[in-house]
């Protein structure tokens, strides 16, 4: 490390770093070796051609310079990336908590590290500009929402976009599906640590939780974040310390209307039952759903699904955190839900799944209904994006699957110009003006839900396809309706916003409604469908013959540039360290510095 004046390092970066970034954060990364001395001699160089003549070097300009290695070690790296023998690879962290979050939740307000695009993916999309900047809007009012309150285990945290006093469980759940993007930005994960403290630790909070009996699958979540960022540390606290997951798993079938919780702001709805849980459409997240026509003692094909989900990623979790045997519990466990699920759930003239009534001649559901016959119960029939929740949560057999990717594609049912719809379309209660709220209105939360199941799969082309089709109805309606924002959520026949009680629902909600232009973006329009830190591996589909791709895409200690150029029938890639790309199924090994591959 060289100190050249107050207050400025020079350092090599092992990342790709905005050169801002490097000179206010006082950060020191010095050559760990003799081959790593010439990066850094490069580097310095750069740096103080910079300062010398006031030029700020993009962060790609930055790291290409100073990344790129053509020796025998890097190559040697490649081979074992390509070959899935990455067990021994270390993967950098790459957000240290403890530089802007106070964990004890006492200290005066943090700094708020400043929206730096060089901290986030860079997409190139030529055939339609309009989706870049609805990316970028997207950021910029996810960024609006970075907040900070004194007395939470995670004071500075993610909020939903509604109310300032409350956190809901669901809504910070989905907003790290696009947080971790950006980790060294969005505190996503972060975010999840004022519900397991609270929930689990009696720690107290500051902000009341909404909706403790919100849908569970933070598991499902924690692994997503796990695969962009690679920290195993973090799974293991999680896992084998604090036992997170475990305990939440084992808490959502105690809680009920009986129970009374010091944080909760609303009264607790979930019945466990046996072979399910009622439920009701606040806390499920579908507020004014019509599924709870189907009378009572209806059990909610979500909920039990949700559980499920959450063991089977609690189950894989476990075995990336060395714990064999809680990833044979929490698989067997799985494994138990899947069968209730099928065997309660499954409508096979249908060929879906759906909520569950107590038959005409049936018993109301109790515990000891767990070995009951099926003909106890009968299915609702109400079709909506909830069905998807054990599709997604891998219960059905491929044939299974399958049937229900009809549902998702016709436009009598949940396909159409807008996909998603929240109600069958045929469903006498669609509402066809707007949708209200959820009686048809295309949602990102449950959109992204159902794209995610369909990939399960590898109905890829059902799930690119719905997926391009509701970012393109999200960017119209940015375009065609005053005031350009993204909504809450969207009415299912107009390019506009949805209403809830006959008033528009709210704007500027980023929030989950990101998971549109940035998720839905980046891994169903743009292809990058699998990024994995741990394997040091990257799936890319290209599907589009226009010029695109992502620059700085970070994953782990790997920060990557991938261009497609149908021109010259070229993907130009350009890298700070080795990793596999599996490139429309052929795999490719990408060495530090630029490749360029003939497609």
């Amino acid at each position: 490390m060289c100190r050249v004046s107050p207050g400025i390092f020079f350092f090599v970066p092992e990342n790709n770093v905005n050169l801002q970034s490097i000179l206010m954060g006082g950060v020191s990364i010095s050559p760990k070796n003799h081959k790593s001395m010439r990066k850094y001699i490069i580097t310095l160089v750069s740096v103080l051609f910079s300062l010398l003549f006031g030029i700020s070097l993009s962060a790609q300009e930055f790291f290409r310079v100073a990344a790129h290695d053509s020796s025998e070690d890097s190559k040697k790296s490649a081979d074992v990336v390509c070959t899935g023998e990455h067990d021994e690879l270390t993967i950098q962290k790459v957000l240290d908590g403890s530089d802007w979050v106070d964990t004890m939740g006492n200290a005066a307000e943090p700094l708020k590290p400043s929206f730096d695009r060089a901290l986030i993916p860079q997409p190139v999309f030529d055939a339609e500009p309009g989706y870049v900047e609805l990316y970028w809007k997207a950021w910029e009012q996810a960024y609006a929402h970075v907040k900070w309150q004194k007395g939470l285990v995670q004071p500075l945290y993610m909020d939903e976009g509604l109310w300032d006093d409350t956190i809901w469980i669901w809504d910070s759940e989905f907003m790290v599906m696009f947080c971790k993007y950006a980790p060294k930005l969005f505190p996503g994960i972060q975010t999840l640590d004022n519900f397991y403290y609270t929930m689990l630790e009696d720690s107290g909070s500051s902000l009341r939780i909404q909706h403790p009996d919100n849908p569970p699958f933070f598991a499902w979540v924690e692994n997503d974040y796990y695969k962009i960022t690679g920290d195993r540390d973090h799974i293991r606290e999680l896992l084998l310390d604090k036992k997170f997951p475990q305990r939440y798993w084992d808490l959502f079938p105690t809680l009920s209307p009986e129970r009374k919780l010091q944080f909760d702001h609303y009264p607790i709805a979930l019945k466990y039952k046996g072979i399910g849980y009622e439920w009701n459409g606040i806390s499920s997240g579908m507020d004014n759903t019509p599924r709870t026509r189907a009378g009572k003692g209806m059990l909610w094909v979500d909920a039990i699904s949700q559980q499920a989900l959450s063991a089977l990623y609690i189950s894989r979790l476990a075995k990336v955190a060395g714990d064999g045997a809680t990833a044979r519990e929490f698989e067997k466990k799985w494994k138990e839900l899947r069968g209730i699920v099928n065997k309660y759930y499954w409508d096979d003239s249908d060929g879906c799944y759906y909520d569950i009534v107590p038959a005409p001649s049936g018993e109301t559901a109790s515990v000891a209904d767990v070995q009951a016959s099926p003909s106890a119960w009968r299915t609702t029939g109400i079709l909506t994006p909830a069905s998807f929740w054990p599709m997604l949560a891998e219960i059905p057999s491929e044939a299974q699957a399958r049937r229900m990717t009809e549902f998702a594609l016709r436009p009598d049912k949940l396909g159409g110009e807008v996909p998603w719809v929240t109600v069958s379309r045929d469903d006498p209660d669609f509402d066809a003006n707007d949708g209200w709220y959820w009686r048809g209105a295309m949602w990102l939360p449950t959109a992204y839900m159902g794209i995610k199941a369909l990939e399960k799969y590898d109905f890829m082309e059902a799930a690119d396809t719905t997926a391009e089709q509701v970012l393109s109805w999200m960017l119209r309606t940015w375009r065609d309706y005053e005031p350009h924002t993204i909504w809450e959520c969207y009415s299912p026949t107009a390019p506009a916003p949805s209403s809830n009680h006959g008033k528009r629902v709210r704007p500027d909600f980023c929030g989950w409604s990101a998971l549109g232009p940035i998720s839905l973006f980046i891994e169903n329009v743009l292809g990058f469908h699998d990024i994995d830190a741990s394997s040091r591996t990257v799936r890319w589909d290209i599907r589009h013959d226009c010029r695109h791709g992502l620059n700085n895409l970070t994953f782990g200690d790997t920060t990557t540039d991938l261009l497609y150029d149908p021109a010259a029938s070229t993907v130009t890639i350009r890298s700070n360290k080795p990793y596999c790309l599996i490139l429309n199924g052929k795999s490719h090994r990408i060495r530090a510095g630029v490749t360029t591959i003939s497609i």
